[in-house]
């Protein structure tokens, strides 16, 4: 499209209640250097002038389809541009289609996700600390567990139908279960991400799970350090720790990946971030064992969960099948290649900012001796 892209705004105050923006979660400048070279950014649409007057240019809002092909950003999104000067892009989750037939544009996806998007050093830092103080617990265990919940309050659902289908979360005694059945003892440390279960739903009532895994911790429960956000920092901030805490995890679990994206984009960044250990329950099958014993056949349970789990990806390299989300798994567009056939697919050097900046500088220098 060869656009500007203006600083996203996020639209939190429908879920989160909380104004933040994105500058006040991300780290903005990093944002900007890293994509510096794939486009410009700008902080807010400028100001045209016209007839001598200046005056703010209005974005004109345009939905975009679900999952639109890229040819849908070239032809329409930017005949509207043309038209209009500026548009604004709302809602814009699951706006481009998956995918894509281009492995540059798919890797680029990567680098805004796993690269450009970092949040802001006190986030990081408060992060680092709790997992830091966790793992000074973790006596004796030598990791620390991630266990992301799905909090949905004020949704009714038609329990049993869904989750016969695999659509309900696994609810907190299930998890227990899960966890005992894999060899995981009472000493596991496990961090809750978000701290809250379903509020009042006595599906979601914890005492079970707790009495198989006393040592439950998150944001809250773990003491202030010097880096630590205040207690009273809005939700998103908070919610961005929990991220972070669970990215840099031993071991993850998702009770629930859809439409999630918190549980979708932690899990692609950990297969990202090097093949790190994530384990993902089919709830559909264990769905059928958790009903043969609340039903009374209770005998094998624990084995047939076993044999389940023990044969579920734990965040090893795969080529994704549909429908799974190309954010919960990039490999193997994202994925370089030491002795690949194509250039395209080989790891670029090490110092590949200083690679880019010489390729720039050399091209700078040619238009300049063209110009004299």
């Amino acid at each position: 499209m060869n656009a500007t892209l203006v600083l996203p705004e996020l639209a939190t105050s429908s879920f989160w209640h909380d104004e933040s923006g994105f500058l006040d979660i991300y780290d903005v400048r990093l944002f900007i250097k890293t994509l510096k070279y794939d486009v410009q950014i700008v902080m807010s649409i400028p100001k045209i002038s016209a007839k001598g007057n200046t005056k703010n240019l209005r974005a004109h809002q345009i939905l975009p389809p679900r999952y639109a092909p890229v040819t849908w950003y070239r032809t329409v999104a930017m005949e509207k541009i043309k038209k209009h000067g500026a548009i604004y892009l709302t809602p814009f989750s699951h706006r481009l289609a998956e995918e894509i037939d281009d492995p540059e544009l798919q890797r680029l996806r990567c680098r805004v996700n796993y690269h450009a998007l970092r949040f802001k050093p006190n986030i990081m830092k408060t992060s680092s600390e709790i997992v830091n103080k966790l793992h000074s617990k973790a006596i004796s265990c030598q990791f620390i567990l991630g266990l992301s919940w799905i909090s949905l309050p004020g949704k009714r659902f038609v329990y049993k139908e869904r989750r016969l289908i695999g659509k309900f979360p696994l609810i907190p005694e299930e998890v227990g279960l899960i966890l005992r059945a894999m060899g995981f003892d009472n000493t596991t440390r496990i961090y809750l991400a978000p701290s809250k279960l379903f509020a009042g739903d006595r599906l979601m009532i914890t005492k079970p799970f707790e009495a198989m895994f006393p040592h439950l911790e998150n944001h809250s429960t773990v003491g202030p350090g010097t880096g630590m956000l205040e207690e009273n920092t809005q939700g998103l901030a908070w919610s961005a720790v929990d991220y972070m805490v669970c990215l840099l995890s031993d071991i993850f679990i998702p009770t629930y990946d859809g439409p999630s994206n918190f549980a979708h984009n932690l899990m692609g960044h950990r297969l990202y971030r090097g093949f790190q250990t994530t384990i993902a329950p089919d709830r559909k099958a264990l769905a059928r064992i958790f009903i043969d014993r609340e039903e009374g056949r209770a005998s094998g349970y624990e084995e047939r969960v076993r044999q389940l789990m023990f044969n579920a990806h734990f965040g090893g390299p795969r080529k994704r099948i549909h429908p799974e989300s190309f954010y919960t798994n990039s490999w193997p567009e994202c994925f370089c290649q030491k002795e690949a056939r194509s250039n395209a697919d080989r790891c670029p050097p090490d110092d590949m900012d200083g690679v880019i900046e010489s390729q720039f500088q050399s091209e700078e220098d040619i238009e300049v001796s063209i110009f004299n």
